[in-house]
């Protein structure tokens, strides 16, 4: 084990450091660290809906208005997308953490299941938009590039509806609320 010495303005700190190989325990072990703004992707219509809990939405472009959102390929959201064309970035705030939850697969709800509990409206692409969000971006599938494991969508927003509150944070496991 290293050991590293930080300084700045406060009084130096020890810390340990610990090497890790270039493998995919690695990299999720270092992205953890890595807080990130919680949304739930949705998509779909009636019996077909589905979506997941996701740390990697985040803008593209402002002009034009574009998001990028990574997603598994082996989720059940993907072949929903790619059949449906739209998906709309619920971003989640700190009295949603049951709905990030449910979408995350907590419990091993699935599709339609994981939308009880919650008010649910549609904006222009069709795709499930929550209610009370803090934000929502409904989006239209402009690209869909499959790379390894995961698809890059790149959605052109349609509609945008803005619902106030602070966003959710996910970082080492842990849910962290804004204020």
């Amino acid at each position: 084990m290293n050991v590293l010495i930080a300084s700045g303005f406060s009084e130096p700190r020890i810390r340990p450091v610990s090497d890790r190989p270039a493998d995919a325990a690695g990299l999720k072990q270092a992205l953890r660290t890595l807080g990130g703004g919680v949304s739930v992707i949705t998509a779909g219509e009636g019996t077909e809906r589905s979506g997941a809990t996701v740390t990697s939405a985040t803008a593209l472009s402002v002009d034009p208005p574009r998001m990028l959102v990574s997603l598994n390929r082996s989720s059940s959201t993907w072949p929903v997308v790619e059949r449906y064309r739209h998906f709309a970035v619920n971003v989640i705030g700190a009295d949603h953490q049951d709905v990030a939850n449910r979408f995350a697969g907590v419990g091993g709800l699935r599709g339609p299941e994981r939308y009880v509990g919650a008010e649910w409206t549609r904006l222009a692409s069709g795709a499930p938009v929550l209610e009370n969000a803090v934000a929502a971006l409904d989006c239209e599938v402009e690209e869909a590039i499959e790379r390894h494991s995961h698809v890059i969508l790149i959605g052109r927003v349609l509609s945008i509806r803005l619902g106030g509150g602070s966003s959710l944070l996910y970082q080492n496991g842990k849910y962290h609320a804004v204020t």
